[in-house]
């Protein structure tokens, strides 16, 4: 990340909205922006392959769905650059292997942080997985509410979208897919 470009970038743009770049309140306010930014677009250039690698033998079990849910994210729309926030759940069905449940949730912060859509975000995480575990299904349900519908345009705070991307078995038996919406409602 080019930390100076984005300095530069801070300061036109206060300057943009009519605002004194050199005022107290406002002098550092570039530095902690580029600080800021290589921590919410971290993502970018990085893939979770390195994390989904770390498999392990499904001996014995591991046979039915493996589900985490309620994984919080928060990413950044690309078409206004405000936050969009809510939670992950993603499914799977293991073919022979397992991956460590953290790196599922480490898939979601790659993907998360970087300016993204939610669908395209669905989408990805739910591509990674079938791609690096070859599960015999993957499916990835997002709900979140966006700040560029909150704080701007309709202005309707605790609206949610959600998206879902189905892979496999959960894209062709509804069955494998009504399990999942029941297990991610439970408590």
């Amino acid at each position: 990340m080019d930390q100076d470009k984005i300095k530069q970038a801070v300061r036109l743009l206060l300057e943009g909205i009519g605002e004194n770049p050199d005022r107290p309140g406002l002098l550092e306010t570039p530095d902690r922006i580029a600080r800021m930014c290589e921590e919410i677009y971290g993502g970018l250039g990085q893939t979770p392959d390195a994390h989904l690698a770390r498999q392990f033998d499904a001996e014995g079990g591991g046979s039915g769905i493996v589900v985490v849910k309620d994984i919080p994210f928060f990413s950044t729309c690309e078409h206004h650059l405000v936050p969009f926030y809510g939670k992950v759940h993603i499914g799977y069905l293991p073919d022979g292997k397992v991956v460590g449940l953290s790196k599922l949730a480490r898939t979601v912060e790659v993907y998360a942080r970087r300016p993204q859509i939610q669908e395209r975000l669905t989408g990805q995480i739910a591509d990674a997985v079938a791609r690096c575990l070859t599960p015999k299904g993957v499916i990835v349900k997002i709900e979140a509410e966006h700040m560029c519908m909150t704080m701007r345009g309709v202005q309707k705070p605790g609206t949610q979208t959600v998206t879902l991307a189905a892979r496999g078995i959960f894209e062709s038996e509804s069955e494998q897919r009504q399990m999942f919406f029941d297990l991610i409602r439970q408590s």
